[in-house]
């Protein structure tokens, strides 16, 4: 059952995020950190997934301080760019604290274990890996994250296991970006790195033009392997 909650920010004010709940309405949370296209029809997509394997599914509009409710797709010019203005005025600190308070009511969500992963994907992957980095979430996923290269600095903080999921044809993540991740994580035992060759940025999006199926679905299996491993 699909519902919206709202959740309130650490510095005023609150956020909505949509909810999908397992059939036995119960169980760890997984929460679902959006493209920049808002929480839309495909990240709603992702939430039911993980409910449908067990999981209670929370994914924050993380856009609300620009403009709440943003739902739209890559299917015109004209979305795409709404979507970079949004991504370039987009408060990554801010965004991250979001994503912390999340966390924090997650945990105590009626009928929550107590558990709190995270998948995010473009914009929300890289989010991810900053949230393995700062926050205590137990297990963080991300799909092709955008600009991790930069932030290696900060995975010497990486406590929980971390799984990155790398295009090796990302159209936003550069060869030479993702040789530089790998040389930066190599040694962070919590990493699990698993490249998808051939792939272009936003594999695992259904729907959206470089989904691939095959590999959407190896990608999914390897991210609910280690949630069943780190959640249960």
């Amino acid at each position: 059952m699909a519902d919206w909650i709202e959740i309130k920010a650490h510095d005023g004010g609150a956020f909505q995020a949509y909810v999908e709940r397992p059939a036995n309405r119960s169980g760890p949370v997984v929460i679902c950190i959006q493209e920049i296209f808002g929480v839309n029809h495909a990240m709603r997509d992702i939430a039911r997934h993980w409910a449908d394997q067990g999981y209670i599914a929370v994914a924050p509009d993380l856009f609300w301080r620009q403009e709440p409710g943003v739902d739209i797709t890559d299917k015109s010019e004209e979305e795409w760019k709404k979507a970079f203005s949004l991504f370039q005025g987009f408060d990554l600190e801010n965004g991250i604290e979001d994503l912390k308070s999340t966390i924090d009511y997650a945990r105590t969500m009626d009928g929550a274990t107590g558990k709190v992963g995270t998948v995010g994907f473009c914009l929300g992957g890289k989010l991810a890996y900053l949230l393995a980095c700062r926050s205590d979430a137990d297990c963080n996923v991300s799909y092709y994250g955008v600009g991790i290269e930069e932030l290696l600095g900060e995975a010497s903080a990486i406590k929980a296991p971390l799984v990155m999921h790398i295009a090796e044809e990302d159209g936003f993540v550069p060869k030479e970006a993702q040789m530089k991740i790998k040389a930066g994580l190599d040694a962070v035992e919590q990493v699990s790195i698993y490249n998808y060759p051939g792939m272009d940025h936003a594999f695992a999006r259904i729907g959206g033009t470089p989904y691939d199926e095959a590999n959407a679905n190896l990608a999914n299996s390897r991210s609910l392997a280690a949630f069943q491993k780190t959640l249960a």
